[in-house]
């Protein structure tokens, strides 16, 4: 079997093997895709600078997020409907998590439910939580609380679904439609077809529970992204009230809502555009990090997603402030290009990547990135005295 060195290998990998409508799915985002390209040449826009004779023979890539040892700073972002591209997707992302030492979120939109997840794996995911219904939410939440998911995240930034122009240009919808150009992609891709076929893949059972037209209207509500566009901070509020446990908003852009949510009690927060799928005049979220994370330091942790790519771009993250990120995409190519296996394989490059970018750089423990180890690169990126998201120290192996 060909050795796949790169996530870009791991992504032409399951181009190969995924039905076009359906990389389409995985690849696309809203409007013309502006920013998709923005995330990446946000981190382009950053330089790493290496320094020399530090002593890096002994490094850890681990850290401690919300009470939990990880085995680095990476987690697998909540992506929906999973199952399309492998039978129990789901199952498989979050075994390959657990047995990388590090966290699967599972999202509302999932193939699965959480009880599937939970007896597939040996530790309960975090939950992601999208709001279709505010009885169906208190469900959902008290059904993770049952589970012990040690963390729920809130995602907020889709009041109402992006407009991606590549699924309506595919015919792509829920439940699917057998377009004459649906039927033609899934014939060019037996193997996918088959497998899907033996799963019943597309009856898509996710976590909503029961078979009555109420909880059928739900889940094509949610399928088709029409969400509770009324929610406003004081239902963040009541969540918290809710919900024990640490509590992430995901989707903060801006420094004044990162600072409202931290107000109202959050654990943490996800910098995030969605990986581009809502707003396509969003700014990259790695630009918008610094300002963000200092803001809200010493008050909730700072997780970042959107256009993680490699090792170097984890560090460039946790120079600018970021105590994690999450991968959604990368996760995605290895489901669908090798299931569980590819899956696994993608995480250990991450962690393979960034420990090899750690040692060339100068750093033994990931607590010892700074933003002194950037260098703006090309004009794009913001000034480096703007880079001050994470504390102004100077351990041992830091870039200055």
């Amino acid at each position: 079997m060909r050795e796949l060195h790169s996530i870009w290998d791991w992504r032409t990998a399951a181009a190969r093997r995924l039905p076009g409508f359906l990389f389409d799915y995985v690849e696309g985002g809203a409007g013309a895709e502006t920013a998709i390209r923005r995330n990446r040449l946000a981190f382009e826009d950053w330089a790493i600078t290496p320094r020399a004779m530090r002593d890096v023979s002994h490094r850890t890539t681990g850290v401690r997020l919300f009470g939990e040892e990880l085995s680095m700073p990476v987690l697998v972002a909540p992506t929906g409907l999973n199952g399309i591209l492998r039978p129990r997707g789901d199952e498989q992302l979050a075994r390959a998590a657990v047995a990388a030492g590090t966290r699967f979120i599972l999202s509302t939109a999932a193939n699965a439910t959480i009880e599937e997840v939970v007896r597939a794996s040996t530790k309960p995911p975090w939950f992601q939580l999208y709001i279709v219904e505010r009885e169906l939410a208190l469900q959902h939440i008290a059904r993770a609380k049952a589970a012990e998911c040690p963390v729920l995240m809130l995602t907020v930034d889709v009041p109402v679904g992006g407009r991606r122009l590549r699924d309506l240009k595919s015919g792509l919808s829920f439940p699917l439609k057998f377009t004459p150009r649906i039927v033609a992609d899934s014939i060019s891709r037996p193997i996918w077809a088959a497998q899907q076929l033996r799963a019943r893949g597309w009856s898509a059972a996710m976590p909503l529970t029961g078979d009555d037209s109420a909880d059928a209207g739900r889940k094509q509500r949610l399928l088709s992204r029409k969400f509770d566009s009324s929610l406003v901070w004081d239902d963040v509020a009541r969540i918290r009230d809710i919900w024990k446990g640490p509590l992430v908003l995901k989707g903060i852009l801006d420094v004044q809502d990162a600072e409202t949510a931290a107000g109202v009690g959050v654990d943490g927060i996800v910098v995030s555009n969605h990986g581009g799928r809502q707003l396509d005049a969003a700014p990259a979220s790695l630009s918008v990090l610094p300002e963000i994370a200092s803001a809200v330091r010493g008050k909730a942790r700072v997780l970042l997603d959107s256009g993680v790519r490699c090792g170097d771009d984890v560090i460039r993250a946790l120079a600018l402030g970021a105590d994690a990120v999450l991968v959604g995409r990368p996760m995605l190519y290895g489901l669908a290009a090798r299931g569980e296996r590819g899956a696994r394989a993608v995480l250990e490059l991450f962690r393979s990547e960034l420990s090899t970018s750690m040692a060339l750089a100068g750093f033994s423990d990931p607590a010892e990135i700074s933003h002194r180890c950037l260098v703006a690169n090309g004009g794009r990126g913001a000034s480096i005295e703007a880079a001050s998201g994470r504390p102004d120290h100077k351990p041992e192996g830091s870039c200055r």
